[in-house]
């Protein structure tokens, strides 16, 4: 095979030098690009910064004072196009209307259910009980309204905090001596939201010129995602909570981690005897009780019952966090003072401050962000299980925490409540630790592709 001279030149004298080889990639450039390659770590990013604009863009969009109450529509599930028809004042009820079996006088809204009944046989008297689920096996007729002897009242008005919905009426027979017998009727009620003119003026629903009338409907507050067991807000709740629980979940990681990079760098570096006095007192704190801390935090900054203990849960976080980073970066540091690079600058004569501000910790960078990222959904989920049991964010400041602990009394009859925010936690916390993941394999230079 003949070979030409020009196939035996010096590789930078051939003209084709860019053919054969791929412009370099730094190593932040090659992270990102096998980070875009994971697409569970690229959604999760996108995740995370949806999250940080609801936390900081959306109060500026939806203008709704979290704690403003709307007591037209107290625990409201989500919808859309809500309105009230409006009706004449309130005027009182004489019991007057036709006999029989259990039913309703008038119309049922949310002003007063009229209900009207004839004796029960054998009844010395009458309970009334009202329900949100109809009456089973069981006879869990549900909560007492009133209670009549001797057949002299046959009818009762209920005003008890009536919302729009599908309520179940009992009349329950008493014998002799007062109490409960199995004899009962039962009635199933819709009740229609309605206002008046007056309280829709007063509420801000309709202006003292408008036209409307008594048979018209009068549109209401829009409450996407509906309002809790007060008639506030869910959206605005939830992105006050965010603004809490972020706080503390990308707060306080943020300090615990630099100081445990800092703590953990200088007994990598020293070794010795301060490297093992500077790790055994790390063990110690590893060793101290987190809850009992922060007891005594709320104590020392005089955070008494029903107030939230925003600034305890930091300092408690901050001080008893960081073992864990500062042993990871010990670690790193340790096996980069032993690399080749490092040992020549020291034989160069470049100060200590100097080779672990410019060798060590820039290398130690990928490790540090990717705890960070497994950090933060940590700290978000013990900001949310301590507000949740009311250690603490307390009402009526709302935090993801303290709303869920709010949802668990109405779980069954207004889930969302509940679901809302346990739904927000659940995602942060699971965006946060895929991307860290995927942080942790774009940023591993042994993954690098080489080809």
């Amino acid at each position: 095979m003949m070979h030409k001279a020009a196939d035996f030149l010096p590789l930078g004298e051939q003209r084709d030098i860019h053919g054969i080889s791929r412009p370099s990639l730094s190593y932040w450039q090659d992270a990102w690009l096998r980070l875009k390659a994971n697409r569970r770590a690229l959604v999760s990013l996108w995740l995370v910064i949806g999250l940080l604009l609801f936390t900081i863009a959306g109060p500026w969009l939806w203008r709704i004072d979290p704690a403003a109450q709307d007591v037209d529509q107290i625990s409201l599930s989500p919808g859309f196009g809500r309105d009230a028809l409006i009706v004449a004042d309130y005027q009182p009820w004489d019991g007057s209307g036709a006999a029989g079996p259990l039913h309703v006088i008038g119309e049922a809204n949310s002003q007063a259910v009229r209900l009207k009944w004839d004796a029960l046989p054998g009844a010395n008297g009458h309970r009334v009980y009202r329900n949100v689920f109809p009456v089973g096996p069981e006879l869990a007729y549900g909560m007492p309204l009133a209670e009549f002897y001797n057949n002299a009242t046959l009818h009762h008005e209920d005003r008890l905090d009536l919302r729009p919905g599908r309520y179940f009426y009992s009349v329950v027979a008493l014998d002799g001596n007062g109490k409960v017998t199995d004899n009962y009727q039962s009635l199933e009620v819709d009740v229609r939201r309605v206002t008046t003119l007056a309280d829709a003026m007063q509420r801000g629903l309709i202006s003292e010129q408008s036209e409307l009338a008594i048979g018209d409907s009068v549109k209401l507050r829009w409450h996407p995602l509906g309002t809790d067991y007060l008639g506030r807000d869910m959206l605005a709740r939830l992105m006050a909570g965010a603004r809490v629980s972020l706080f503390i979940g990308i707060v306080a990681p943020m300090l615990f981690v630099l100081f445990g990079v800092a703590f953990g760098a200088t007994a990598g570096f020293l070794g010795g005897k301060a490297d093992q006095f500077m790790m055994r007192f790390a063990d110690f704190v590893v060793a101290l009780p987190f809850l009992l801390f922060m007891i005594l935090f709320k104590i020392a900054f005089g955070i008494g019952p029903g107030e939230s203990g925003v600034m305890p849960m930091l300092v408690a976080l901050v001080l008893l966090m960081w073992p864990a980073t500062a042993r990871l970066v010990r670690g790193q540091i340790l096996q980069l003072r032993e690399q080749g690079y490092v040992q020549a600058s020291q034989l160069l004569g470049a100060r200590k401050s100097y080779l672990v501000a410019r060798h060590m910790l820039p290398n130690t960078f990928g490790v540090v962000l990717v705890t960070l990222t497994f950090e933060i959904p940590k700290a978000i989920f013990t900001e949310a299980f301590l507000s949740f049991i009311g250690m603490g964010v307390a009402p009526p400041t709302p935090s993801w925490g303290s709303m869920s602990n709010e949802g668990i009394a109405t779980m069954l009859t207004t889930p969302h409540e509940l679901i809302f925010p346990a739904l927000f936690i659940s995602v942060t916390v699971l965006a946060f630790n895929l991307l860290g993941d995927g942080l942790r394999d774009a940023l591993d230079a042994r993954m690098r592709n080489t080809g």
